[in-house]
């Protein structure tokens, strides 16, 4: 089997933490046997890794004044927190047709390739990592109020 490098990915931001050669964010990672992840060891992954996401709305909103600041970034964290929802619930899904994948492959001795479901998770890994650090940046900047003369 020809070996591909591992490539950048999403959650492939830090020290290394892979798999036969890729991290969870990559569709080979799956294929190859990788172990899925939970949503608390992804976010101990982001928190390692100190990832930040990439959302400018949160930059934007962190240099508003209050009370606008606050609102923003709480109306923030509700739709990442819903869209995290739904995710991690299409990544359940997912878990479930890979544990079903895996063992069709044992039972037939056949070429392995990388097939739908290592992708859609390696990519749904990646919005759960994107989104929960999303969400512990926007509790951060909650968690400390600017002062109201910020800027003068």
């Amino acid at each position: 089997m020809i070996r591909l490098s591992p490539t950048t990915s999403a959650a492939n931001s830090g020290a290394p933490n892979f798999q036969n050669g890729y991290d969870p964010g990559h569709p080979w990672y799956y294929l190859l046997g990788g172990k899925v992840l939970g949503p608390k060891s992804i976010l101990k992954s982001v928190i390692a890794r100190d990832y930040r996401g990439h959302i400018d709305e949160i930059k934007d909103a962190e240099a508003l004044c209050e009370p606008r600041r606050s609102e923003q970034l709480r109306r923030l964290r509700n739709r990442i927190t819903n869209q995290y929802k739904a995710d991690l619930e299409r990544y359940r899904e997912l878990v479930r047709e890979l544990q079903q994948h895996r063992l069709s492959d044992r039972l037939k001795d056949s070429v392995r390739l990388c097939e739908p479901v290592h992708s859609s998770l390696a990519l749904k890994h990646n919005h759960i990592y994107n989104e929960l650090a999303h969400l512990r940046r926007i509790n951060a900047a909650l968690c400390v109020q600017r002062d109201m003369f910020d800027g003068f």
